[in-house]
This record gives C-alpha cells, structure tokens and sequence, in this order.
C-alpha cells in the first residue's frame, strides 16, 4: 500500500489539487502495466475533480447543440426516414473504427436484403444498426444496463456469447504489435466492475449527463467486458443513455463520425486517462464530439426535411396522378426502394407500384439500377445528402 504524508507543501487550493493528482497519477504507475490484467481499474466516480471550468463550458456548449438536436428530430412526422438514415451512418462509421470497411451505399442497398448477398463486412456494419435498433427496444422496458450492453454485443457479433471468463485478452499496437493495454479479467470482477458502471450511470445524479457519457464510455471500454465487439458495443450505449436520460427522443446523433475523423486522438485519449489519470482531456474530447456531431446531424435533418418538401412538390405539380404523401416519404424511408417495399407499406398493388416507381425515375427523382433478378429504385439526392457529397438540387 502507497503511503502518503499528511503533511502538504503548501495550504493553497490550487498546490492542493496539483499534489493529489500527482499522488494519483503515483498509483496508477504504480498498479498499471499494460502487459498484466488492470484488475485495479478504480471505480467510478474518479477521485479527482473533473468538472473544472473547460469542461463546464464545454458541457453547456455541448448540451444547447443536443437540444437544438432534439428538436429539429421532432420536425419530420415520420420518424422512420431519421431512424432508417443516420443509425447507418453511424453504423458504417462505427465499424470503420475498428477495420471494418464498407460505404453508406452498400448499407442502404442491403438493409432489407434477405438474400445474403451483402459482402462480410457490411452485413457486420447493418449488424451494428440492428442492435443499435434492439437496445432502443430494450430501453422502452428497462434503464440502461449491463443486460443491454449483453444483447447489444450477441447482435453486432451474430453469436451468442456473454461477460468473459477466459483470460487472454489484451489491446496491442497495430503497427508494432506491443501490448498496450490488459483489461480486467475474471468474471466476477468484470461483473463487479459492471455493477459499478451501471450504479454510476444512474445514481451520480450531481453530475451532468454529458461528463458522465464520457467517464461511463471509458470505464466501459477498460473493463472490456467481451472477447470482441466492446468498441462498437460501447459507441450503441453511448447513444442509449442519451435517449435512456431524456436527451434524445430516438438515437440520431451520427457520434462516431467525430471520433473517425480524430481516430488516433480518440485512442491516445482512452489510454492516458488509464496511465496518466488524463481525465480533462478525454472528457473534454467526448464533450467537442457531442457538440460537432449533434450540430452535423441537425444540419443533416433540416436538408433531409427541405429535400422532402421539394420531392413531395415536385410530384404534386408533375405527377398528380400518382402522388400522396406516403409515397414520396417512402422513397426517404427506402433510398433503395423495391416494389416490395410499396407493396408491403400499403402504398400500393405489385402492378400500380412498378407504374409509380418508373414515373417517378422518369421525372428524375430516382434512378432504376438491376441487381441480380430485381430491380431497384435509387433516391440519389438522399443518398448523396447524406454521403457528404453536396445537397442534390431536384
């Protein structure tokens, strides 16, 4: 056990704080080796202070962007068009994180196939969006729990598998191959660990949602609770707690598009708060993360609703015949529709769907491409909206 002097050098709050981080960051040298299990890994809450005047402002800043957020989810009716988009956004980002490669038209064109035609890795990428989907679900009955993180990570791996009691796993550098990091192992401690997690989600209610999304996703990650899967895992239950503590009303906020674009910093961070204690830092990152993306994504929602208006027009005044409002939602819901997904959403018969789609890529609202024996029918100025290659003009 370390031993420390009563005795501090000086009296002053700020030589207080500077000599009990120091102390801090004394012991996780001491207890930290990255090639031996972490089972010291401290509880939540940290001991040192956390919510110093950055990240306070930070908060705010980030908050007043996740309400602009949650209103502007609310302007669209149908909710379907947001929850069939962005999650797969998400999706694809999250899964690039860790290696897992494939492109936002790839996910649209197969996120109803039950052909199995889908190459590996996107059909592991629209695994992603489905258990982003089913902890959703999950939530309408229960909080946020170790439960959900569970079947939040059977369904992106495709097995059933459950807390690890294997010893084995350790992080490594990809491109020297050390061993970086040792989580915790034993399953009555990760379960511990777990139950710490969950406790600090729910009850440190004195400290603002935002600063504890950061703190549970890095506990969650070091505990490393699964064989494989606990990065992507962790990015679903970050956008669940959002929705589970009201800040959200369904999970939209395309959050791993910041921490694709700052990869290397956001596994610096996650490191430092292990080996250093870097607590502002990380937090501070997760906080700028929130803001930029929930920004991103709102700008995404207002195009998405203009671009619908202008489609909905343009059908009224071309194609009267053929136009209602359930069909030109339809086409935003599906970007890569099929006369199955008219047919199925009641919009119309097998033979009046067909007649509908092929006006509607005669008015060039869509474009008609064949893949195998079907046929399907691409919203391309969705699709370019939301793969960041320009608002399409109709």
């Amino acid at each position: 056990m370390l031993k420390t002097s009563t005795h501090l050098p000086d009296t002053s709050i700020a030589s207080t704080r500077w000599f009990l981080v120091s102390i801090r960051e004394q012991v996780i040298d001491m207890t930290f080796r990255p090639d031996r299990p972490f089972n010291d890994l401290p509880a939540l809450p940290p001991a040192q202070d956390v919510e110093t005047k950055p990240v306070l402002k930070a908060c705010i800043e980030a908050r007043a962007a996740l309400a602009e957020l949650r209103v502007s989810g609310q302007i669209i009716p149908n909710q379907a068009i947001l929850i069939n988009s962005i999650p797969l956004l998400e999706a694809q980002a999250s899964s690039e994180i860790e290696n897992i490669v494939t492109t936002t038209d790839r996910l649209f064109r197969f996120v109803n196939d039950t052909g199995g035609q889908a190459d590996p890795a996107t059909k592991e990428a629209l695994r992603y969006r489905t258990a982003l989907n089913r902890g959703f679900g999950m939530l309408k009955q229960r909080p946020l729990s170790t439960t959900i993180a569970v079947e939040v990570c059977r369904t992106i791996k495709g097995v059933e598998l459950d807390i690890r009691n294997t010893p084995g796993t350790a992080l490594m550098n990809d491109v020297t191959g050390a061993v970086i990091y040792t989580p915790p192992e034993g399953e009555d401690l990760l379960r511990d660990k777990l139950a710490n997690w969950e406790r600090y989600i729910h009850e440190a209610e004195d400290t603002d949602p935002l600063i504890r999304l950061a703190m549970m996703h890095y506990q969650f990650e070091a505990i490393h609770p699964f064989v494989d899967g606990n990065g992507r895992t962790g990015r679903v239950l970050n956008l669940l707690y959002l929705v589970d503590k009201g800040l959200l009303d369904i999970p939209v906020l395309y959050l791993s598009r910041h921490i694709i674009q700052n990869k290397p910093i956001y596994y610096r961070y996650l490191l430092e708060v292990t080996t250093l204690g870097a607590w502002e830092q990380w937090v501070l990152f997760m906080l700028e993360a929130v803001r930029t993306t929930a920004q991103w994504t709102t700008n995404r929602i207002r195009s998405i609703r203009d671009l619908l208006k202008r489609t909905a027009e343009h059908m009224r005044q071309n194609i009267p015949k053929i136009y209602t409002r359930e069909l030109a939602e339809l086409i935003f819901v599906n970007p890569y529709c099929r006369i199955s997904d008219l047919v199925d959403s009641g919009v119309a018969k097998r033979q009046t769907a067909a007649t509908y789609l092929k006006a509607m890529v005669s008015e060039g609202l869509l474009e008609e491409v064949k893949v195998g024996r079907e046929n399907l029918y691409i919203n391309p100025a969705l699709l370019a909206l939301l793969s960041e290659r320009g608002q399409a003009n109709i």
